[in-house]
């Protein structure tokens, strides 16, 4: 890994979410939710560091029994339901400069995606290194709802989002498969130059490579029903999740 430019691995964990209260670490499976993606960054063998990014004690008391660091807390004000990702990255990057440790990247695995993997990691890894003048990577599916079908209203009338279309078969009265190709972006991961985020105050920057992830690996715990789903997943074994090593954790919070 010598030639290799140096990354850390950030995993933001803060607390207060509304629609799923204490996710980061209700346990799925035997395990808090957070265990698993913090294993697969370990397990990818590619990070110098990875440091979980949180508001709070309990969830940093966790994380460093899965093996991440913790070397500090998020301010809360940075820790809100509208803070911007840029504002934790930036404190990311300082406080660990701070301490001697600069890298040429940092990624962003948000605990939310269980079921992405360690092989999962190394594969964006080896997409991002391979292209060329790019910014970043952003994990991104194929979208389930199509954009040339979602409409707005003015008034009392309704109007298509993308007004665009041969103009005897607009792009809300004709079939999927005859529609242009559109990704969404997905929770799983991003990598970046910290010099985008640094120098630019962005964690995307101007030029994206995308990396295609399938339903498995892009599966993102937003609300409860995403949760009850997972649970089934795990629960009938359709999708492992990450090998953890570590004892469970006592005392987190097992769904009901």
């Amino acid at each position: 890994m010598t030639d290799s430019p140096s990354i850390v691995a950030f995993i933001p964990a803060r607390s207060g979410s509304t629609r799923v209260p204490g996710k980061n670490v209700r346990v799925l499976g035997e395990h808090p939710l957070i265990a698993y993606t913090i294993s697969a960054a370990v397990d990818a063998g590619l990070f110098r560091a990875v440091v979980v990014s949180t508001n709070d004690e309990t969830t940093a008391e966790v994380a460093r029994h899965y093996g991440a660091e913790v070397p500090f807390l998020r301010p809360e004000a940075m820790a809100g339901a509208q803070s911007p990702d840029i504002e934790w990255v930036e404190h990311a990057l300082g406080e660990l400069a701070t301490g001697g440790r600069v890298f040429d990247c940092f990624a962003i695995l948000r605990p939310t995606s269980p079921f992405r993997t360690a092989e999962t990691i190394a594969r964006a890894w080896s997409v991002f290194r391979e292209a060329e003048g790019v910014d970043s990577l952003r994990a991104v599916e194929r979208v389930r709802q199509h954009p040339g079908k979602m409409w707005v209203i003015r008034g009392d009338r309704l109007l298509p989002l993308l007004p665009f279309g041969p103009p005897g078969q607009p792009w809300h009265s004709s079939q999927m498969p005859s529609l242009p190709e559109v990704w969404v972006q997905n929770a799983s991961l991003e990598i970046a130059w910290s010099r985008v985020a640094l120098e630019g105050r962005t964690i995307a920057g101007h030029t994206l490579v995308p990396f295609r992830t399938d339903e498995r690996e892009g599966f993102d715990i937003n609300d409860q029903w995403d949760w009850r789903l997972a649970e089934q997943i795990v629960g009938r074994g359709d999708w492992p999740l990450p090998r953890v090593v570590q004892t469970p954790f006592a005392g987190t919070q097992r769904d009901e």
